[in-house]
């Protein structure tokens, strides 16, 4: 496990949860996240790649993939 996990949370993980709490306890963290995004930056280049992503989109809407054909794609594959 990761050092630069408090105890606590090194202690948690080392109990024999079950799938459905362990994915509550996902839900958790990740629902926990936004009240601290004030505190982690974002790097200039992430903010420069999803200006550039924009752009491309902007620039050629017709590229665009349904997301109903992209979750149709794994199961055209079996």
């Amino acid at each position: 496990m990761s050092q630069q996990l408090p105890a606590a949370a090194t202690d948690l993980l080392a109990m024999p949860l079950s799938v459905e709490q362990r994915l509550k306890l996902i839900s958790e963290l990740w629902d926990s996240i936004p009240d601290s995004l004030d505190t982690f930056p974002v790097p200039e280049w992430h903010r420069d790649e999803l200006d550039r992503r924009l752009a491309a989109a902007d620039a050629n809407p017709d590229a665009a993939i349904p997301w109903e054909e992209i979750k149709r794609r794994p199961r055209e594959k079996l």
